[in-house]
């Protein structure tokens, strides 16, 4: 079984990591995902910027192309040498499963995957296929930092600017951190240059400048959307850009929930049970704040409506790779008609 824990990622990453080919990082802390992600890629010694070498993919491109993960791992690139193939948005895809399934027995000597995912479950099939895997491939797990590693990510910071920070300082920011590694690290930073050359920083100086990145929450977006609650979502997405996380990971998000309702909605009908039924099985590793929304969203819209804007979400998060000038705008907009779908949508 090929696992680490997520408090041994800095020892695998220095030691270890490049004796695998298949990388799953996946957990509730996006960011982290992210980073851990573009620090193991980092580590394969592949160019990031050489489009000939390097493949990025969105788990919606697999869906059209569920072969195509296993053709990129096996095809020899342009000019040879090393590829790596990133994956983006994973849950627990068939085609996925069964593409690294396939992969994780076969020789992969020229080609590494990374693969990003969401929180997955223990026994989810995804991750049981790679942690059961006898080859070359890791799952690494990335949960919300800890206070010990709050404390480092604001020493380490906070030391390329040749900053000290105050006990009181210090608690302070600890509890206005964590929900997210992106949003916490952008935080730490923005206090940092507002407190350049001033030597120390003082717990003023946090109430000052740091907003509450732990609320920060991309589910938060989400909920709002599937609500059709305006005024709640454009609070969310002012949040999440002000913290300068990605306005494409709640797009993201938001097909990820749409693909689930659309499992969801079509064994409610397949055998005529209720929402709340459904909930108890295909839903219950849901947070149990979020099962009222998703149960409520169940009701309201019919399998034609939840495949229809599956669809339009698709197709606007290939839209933003296609044209990466516009990613923003296309999702924000994107997300909003959701939203104004769901809020036409009858409320039981």
């Amino acid at each position: 079984m090929a696992e680490i824990k997520s408090h041994e990622f800095e020892g695998f990453l220095q030691k270890s990591a490049r004796l695998y080919r298949i990388y799953l990082i996946y957990g509730p802390d996006r960011g982290l995902v992210s980073e851990r992600a573009g620090m193991i890629a980092g580590k394969t010694g592949i160019d990031q910027n050489d489009p000939f070498s390097v493949t990025k993919l969105d788990v919606g491109d697999l869906q059209k192309e569920p072969g195509r993960l296993v053709d990129e791992a096996q095809s020899i690139g342009l000019f040879g040498g090393e590829k790596l193939i990133w994956v983006r948005g994973a849950a627990n895809e068939k085609y996925l499963v069964d593409a690294v399934a396939f992969l994780s027995g076969a020789s992969l000597e020229a080609a590494s995957i990374i693969i990003e995912a969401g929180d997955l479950k223990k026994g989810s099939a995804l991750r049981k296929t790679v942690e059961t895997a006898r080859s070359a491939a890791v799952a690494i797990p990335c949960y919300a930092d800890d206070g010990r590693a709050l404390n480092a990510l604001i020493d380490n910071e906070l030391s390329t600017e040749g900053l000290g920070i105050t006990p009181a300082a210090r608690q302070a920011l600890v509890g206005l951190i964590g929900g997210d590694r992106i949003a916490s690290r952008n935080e730490i930073r923005k206090l940092a240059l507002y407190c350049r050359g001033m030597g120390t920083i003082d717990d003023h100086h946090v109430t000052e400048i740091i907003g509450d990145a732990s609320a920060i929450s991309v589910d938060d977006a989400v909920d709002a959307i599937l609500s059709g609650n305006s005024n709640s979502f454009l609070h969310a997405m002012q949040k999440i850009t002000s913290s300068k996380t990605s306005v494409f990971l709640v797009l993201q998000a938001c097909l990820r929930q749409f693909q689930l309702l659309d499992t969801m909605r079509a064994e409610m009908d397949d055998k005529r049970l209720p929402p709340a039924q459904i909930m108890q099985t295909l839903g219950r590793h849901l947070h149990f704040r979020r099962k009222p929304i998703i149960e409520q969203a169940l009701k309201s819209w019919s399998a034609g409506a939840i495949s229809r804007e599956t669809k339009r979400l698709q197709a606007a998060v290939l839209q933003t790779r296609q044209r990466q000038i516009l990613e923003d705008s296309i999702a924000m907009q994107t997300l909003l008609s959701t939203t104004l779908q769901s809020a036409r949508r009858p409320q039981a």
